[in-house]
């Protein structure tokens, strides 16, 4: 499982065809992708890890709160291209990642792991769906977290 973590002052998702939109206010918009192999292990660790990620200023500037201290929120897309491989020639591979059938039953058991270990509800996007992602980064602060390399 590999995800990107943004600290965001706001973002949204917005799902045209389908007239969807979830938006948070300051918190984390997290980019998750899976594959084969992924299992719920995977997934504790890094929903347990994300909400515990002191990445947000305290009263002294220093990076020192989690979003959960500071009661923020998290937006939760699905993006398999985080596991584009572009080694051979420009045409990215994406042959790592799990096809939709194994990844999305990942990412709702991610958001419902995200939601435990955060004490409420994650927005979310629309698995599979072409989404329009916005967000107002802050900092800025980009966090790429890999549950095979724990780092």
């Amino acid at each position: 499982m590999r995800t990107v973590i943004q600290r965001v002052r706001e973002a949204s998702v917005h799902v045209p065809a389908e007239g969807y939109r979830s938006e948070i206010g300051p918190g984390l918009l997290v980019l998750a992708a899976f594959e084969d192999g992924d299992t719920v292990d995977d997934i504790e660790w890094m929903s347990r890890k994300i909400c515990a990620l002191r990445i947000f200023d305290d009263a002294d500037g220093v990076m020192n709160l989690s979003v959960r201290d500071c009661g923020g929120d998290i937006l939760s897309v699905s993006q398999f291209t985080l596991y584009a491989s572009t080694a051979r020639g420009n045409r990215p591979s994406y042959i790592r990642a799990a096809r939709p059938a194994v990844s999305e039953p990942l990412y709702e058991e991610f958001c419902r792991s995200l939601e435990n270990h955060l004490g409420k509800s994650v927005g979310k996007g629309i698995f599979g769906a072409d989404m329009k992602v916005s967000l107002l980064n802050d900092g800025p602060v980009t966090i790429i977290i890999d549950s095979k390399i724990k780092e």
